[in-house]
């Protein structure tokens, strides 16, 4: 039987951080397979959406309109993966509002199942379900994989770290021929750190 590197995949989150916490975060999301799924780069470093990658655009962009505890910051979508910004700010209140602002309160007598409320994570699962259920609509594919499991972070813990974050993400298209999750480059893994954090 061959090795199965989904089964053996570890966990890459710092384990005592705590992903609600507001801040800023740099994210990357992989497509299924690193299949260049949501469009292409022209030799001229010029990336070109079509209709998949539109959606994965226009739902980024949606969702801070439907969490108002997210701002979201420079991303780009790029043929087989998606750089981003997402930063979680406290309500007027002074409270930490969180990721899924909408969600309804968890029950307490049964262990919690699927990412912790009001987290970067569940801002994630959001956002790629969002994006999945358009995508497998318009191709008429229920059901069927849209991102590979998991995705990278980084917690962004200074304004130099930011705008090392903002520089990569404006410059990742001109990067294409070199990048790490360009298929003719290599293989694309969600563990994979981009080259400005390594």
């Amino acid at each position: 039987m061959k090795n199965n590197p989904e089964k053996r995949r570890r966990s890459i989150r710092l384990t005592s951080y705590k992903y609600m916490a507001p801040g800023a975060y740099f994210v990357t999301l992989c497509t299924q397979g690193g299949k260049c799924t949501f469009g292409k780069v022209s030799p001229e470093g010029k990336v070109t959406l079509n209709s998949f990658g539109e959606i994965a655009s226009e739902e980024w962009r949606r969702s801070m309109g439907l969490r108002a505890e997210v701002d979201l910051d420079a991303f780009v979508v790029m043929p087989n993966h998606i750089h981003g910004v997402v930063v979680i700010k406290h309500d007027l209140s002074g409270n930490n509002v969180g990721a899924t602002g909408q969600s309804p309160q968890q029950r307490t007598d049964y262990p919690p199942r699927g990412p912790v409320p009001r987290s970067l994570a569940s801002f994630i699962v959001g956002y790629k379900g969002a994006v999945t259920r358009r995508i497998n609509a318009l191709r008429k594919t229920p059901r069927a994989p849209v991102w590979q499991r998991n995705y990278y972070e980084r917690v962004l813990r200074d304004g130099d770290e930011l705008n090392r974050a903002r520089f990569y993400i404006q410059e990742n298209p001109a990067r294409w021929a070199d990048d790490d999750y360009n298929p003719a480059a290599g293989p694309a893994h969600a563990e994979a750190a981009p080259a400005v954090f390594r």
